[in-house]
């Protein structure tokens, strides 16, 4: 016997070990199997039980867990600029998408440019707390992910998520209705059937009614639809829409118009342009001598580069220009600044860059603040003659346009030259005449001869 009673304690403390390290490896994994001891044999069992020894410990009940190990993050809009109050929120990503650290899951577009909200870890979306589409502000929380979740499964309480009982209710519905009697209708005498074949029976040939009859158009003619459908405009949209329409009614705007003959410029690209592009891996573009030459004129004439402030004039000893770039969203005027420091190559890289982030949504708020004047380039797209409004709170706008062969008279001779027309919008209430058309003729003389902005004349 007390062989016996060291054997079974031997036992017991060996299953027991076996069975703690079981729930810890199985504590481990999302879905853990627990087993409940409920019955050892005594120590006065039978040797047959104790050979046994599948019958010492019995499992009664097999409970499964669904213990959620992941983290559930509440990811917020960020924070907004001073200037931006509010923004339209578009998801990139729907509930039970995966996503990875870093990944972009929405857009916030505003009236200046566009922020893009990161998921902060990986995991997977589980619930859209605003609308698609929906205006939202700063700190808001606009989805919640499960981070570490690779998959998405919803709620197993959600009353919906139970069609199981349906069949049973309509299945004994009917058994608990009381029988209703139906009143006796008397038969109806059956009509003689017809032996007429349905293929003998005459067709009435259809007749279009006396209003299409009256119609003048032939209607077999007419193609397509005239459908109608609404778009809600863009946070960025409206505030274009709403700024340009303030320039109209605060300033006094007025333009005047020159010619420029871009030959000697073109010929400038010709020679030189491989030469620069190889030095500075940049192409020479018109846009650089253009904002050169602003530079130069706003320096000549620093009216056209003040703005009015609280009945007060505002000079700058320095020139910021902003660039209007056309991205799918709308206009944007992101600021190239500094000009009457930097070369052709600075411009041109500065330019480049700045084009580059507008058509990407990457422009930040610092980016578009700040300019002294503005130049807009609509001969990119053809345009020959316009007027170009101003961009408050500046004073002025330059508007250039497309290049194209005209007859000139030169030294007394009609020849054919690239010509191009550029217009000057100015606000009448600072700037008068005679120092915007000075200040567009020295645009002029500076683009058609470059030569004179080396020699400062």
């Amino acid at each position: 016997m007390a062989t016996r009673s060291i054997l079974l304690k031997c036992l017991r403390n060996r299953q027991a070990a076996a069975l703690r390290t079981s729930l810890i490896s199985r504590q481990n994994h999302h879905n853990a199997l627990f087993f409940l001891t409920t019955k050892i044999k005594d120590k006065s069992s039978s040797s047959s039980s104790f050979r046994q020894s599948n019958n010492l410990i019995q499992p009664v009940a097999l409970i499964h867990l669904s213990q959620r190990l992941n983290e559930t993050i509440t990811i917020e809009s960020p924070e907004f600029a001073d200037s931006i109050k509010e923004g339209d929120i578009t998801f990139v990503k729907k509930v039970g998408d995966s996503v990875k650290t870093d990944e972009i899951v929405a857009k916030i577009e505003t009236d200046k440019t566009t922020i893009e909200v990161a998921a902060p870890k990986a995991g997977v979306i589980e619930a859209l707390l605003v609308d698609d589409g929906s205006t939202i502000t700063a700190r808001l929380p606009i989805m919640k992910l499960a981070a570490g979740a690779t998959s998405f499964s919803a709620p197993a309480s959600a009353p919906a998520s139970q069609p199981v009982a349906a069949p049973v209710v309509s299945e004994a519905a009917p058994a608990s209705k009381p029988a209703v009697s139906t009143p006796q209708v008397p038969p109806v005498p059956k009509a003689p059937v017809s032996t007429t074949l349905t293929s003998q029976v005459p067709v009435t040939p259809f007749k279009q009614t006396t209003v299409i009859e009256q119609q003048t158009a032939d209607i077999n003619k007419i193609s397509g639809t005239r459908a109608e459908s609404r778009v809600k405009m863009s946070k960025m949209r409206q505030t274009v829409a709403s700024r340009l329409k303030n320039a109209q009614n605060t300033c006094a705007m007025l333009t005047t118009f020159n010619e420029i003959n871009m030959g000697n410029l073109v010929e400038l690209r010709k020679t030189y342009g491989d030469a620069f592009f190889k030095k500075h891996n940049l192409k020479l573009g018109f846009m650089s001598a253009f904002v050169k030459s602003a530079a130069t004129a706003l320096q000549d004439q620093p009216i056209v580069n003040a703005v009015i402030e609280n009945n007060e004039i505002v000079y700058r000893d320095y020139v910021d220009i902003s660039v209007a770039v056309a991205t799918p969203k709308g206009l944007v005027v992101p600021v190239v600044r500094n000009c009457e420091k930097m070369s052709y190559a600075d411009i041109e890289r500065e330019i480049g860059s700045l084009g580059e982030r507008a058509r990407l949504n990457k422009l930040a708020i610092e980016d578009m603040q700040g300019g002294t004047f503005t130049i807009s380039n609509g001969g990119v797209f053809g345009s020959l003659f316009g007027t170009p409004i101003i961009n408050l709170p500046q004073s002025a706008i330059l508007g250039m346009h497309g290049i194209f062969d005209r007859p000139v008279a030169v030294n007394g001779q009609i020849v054919i030259r690239p010509m191009m027309y550029v217009a000057l919008t100015y606000d009448h209430r600072l700037i008068d005449g005679r120092e915007a058309v000075t200040f567009l003729r020295k645009i002029k003389s500076t683009v058609e001869d470059p030569r004179t902005l080396l020699l400062d004349v």
